[in-house]
């Protein structure tokens, strides 16, 4: 429920299973990311035309609301929320994998927007490494440990990057690459 009454006027905001932290806390940061990749990717579901993009977009979103409500709970309630697990990782390598088997994926580097999903999903790619690096720096603060949350998160921007280049052969647009400097 939303808290109409200004509760974190203060700079504070609440965490599951109850308690507060400010909002600059590493682990409003993490959480705060995580929800920030998964707008990017409701971003990009919504330009796809493409049914299977949208369907892998939407379990993408899923799991980073399990991820977010993981990272949000209060560390007194760790116990009662569910956490990251090996099968989720080995569930991001399954899609992966079935995507690269039907996607030419490019030499080198790619300039991100050939169509306006596949931009979007680069969009949650970068906005998932930082998630990931937030999550890393929760981590080292001894603010929370579970080594599934980086490979997670790690695994997911790889997907996203696999999955721009998908639909945008799907669209029959090649990615552009970027021209080296020289000089």
């Amino acid at each position: 429920m939303l808290d109409l009454a200004g509760g974190g006027d203060d700079g504070s905001t609440g965490l599951l299973g109850g308690g507060r932290a400010r909002k600059d806390d590493p682990r409003i940061e993490a959480y705060g990311t995580v929800d920030e990749a998964s707008s990017a990717i409701g971003l990009a579901k919504s330009l796809s035309s493409h049914a299977r993009v949208r369907a892998i977009c939407e379990e993408l979103q899923q799991g980073l609301y399990a991820l977010g409500a993981e990272l949000a709970t209060s560390p007194s309630s760790k116990a009662s929320f569910a956490t990251t697990k090996a099968a989720a990782v080995e569930r991001l390598e399954e899609v992966m994998a079935e995507l690269e088997s039907s996607v030419a994926m490019p030499a080198g580097f790619i300039l991100p927007g050939s169509t306006p999903a596949s931009g979007a999903m680069d969009l949650a790619r970068a906005i998932t490494r930082r998630a990931e690096r937030r999550c890393l720096a929760l981590e080292r603060a001894g603010g929370y440990d579970n080594p599934q949350v980086r490979r997670w998160l790690n695994r997911l921007s790889l997907l996203l990057f696999v999955l721009a280049r998908y639909e945008e052969q799907q669209s029959g647009k090649a990615p552009k690459a970027a021209k080296r400097r020289t000089g």
